[in-house]
Formats: structure tokens, C-alpha cells, sequence
């Protein structure tokens, strides 16, 4: 289950209607990839603990973190690099998965 959807990662994006849905397809996947990405990262699917009965609400921060990421992928395409500085997911996504992630040790 996708926690944010198309018209939303549209929005983030700031497509205008003339943009159609020329990369719908290609924004499916990215954000079907960010989504899992972050589930890998956080060690746990998002709607095994969030957005079902009896359950909290899908937390805020967890969709913008799929967003952020959806996004940079699709503005970046690549690995960027910025003066001396390489960043592959944008620094906000790692603090935003920090502070849900289920640590075990």
C-alpha cells in the first residue's frame, strides 16, 4: 500500500496540468521505490504499523520522507554532487527515518 499517492508526489513536485501524465509511470516506480527503500531502512513496513484499525495514523514526517525521496530521484536521476559533498538521499529522509526506526541489539 502506497502512503503517498500520485497526486500528491505531483504536488510535491509542482507539476502543472500541461505535465499531463506524461511521467506517471516513471513516478509509480520512484515512489513505489522510496516507499520501500525507507521500510528496508526503518526495518519495518509502514502499514504493518501505521494507518490500519486500531492503529495510529500513517505519521506526517514518514509520508514527506517518502516524498522528499521520490523527488530527489526524479529531479537527480543520479548521485549528486555538490562542491566536495556526494549525497544520495537527501539529508531530512535520514533524520526523519532516525527517529522512527525500531533499533534492536
Amino acid at each position: 500500500m502506497a502512503i503517498l499517492s500520485l497526486p500528491e508526489l505531483k504536488e510535491h513536485l509542482a507539476f502543472t496540468d500541461d505535465i499531463g501524465d506524461a511521467d506517471d509511470a516513471l513516478l509509480g516506480r520512484l515512489n513505489a521505490a522510496a516507499q520501500n527503500h525507507i521500510e528496508r531502512l526503518l526495518g519495518f513496513k509502514i502499514e504493518d504499523c501505521f494507518g490500519g484499525e486500531d492503529q495510529d495514523p500513517v505519521p506526517p514526517a514518514l509520508v514527506e520522507a517518502v516524498s522528499l525521496l521520490a523527488a530527489w530521484w526524479y529531479d537527480q536521476r543520479e548521485t549528486a554532487i555538490t562542491g566536495t559533498i556526494v549525497a544520495s538521499v537527501p539529508f531530512d529522509v535520514k533524520e526523519i527515518i532516525t527517529e522512527y526506526r525500531e533499533f534492536t541489539f
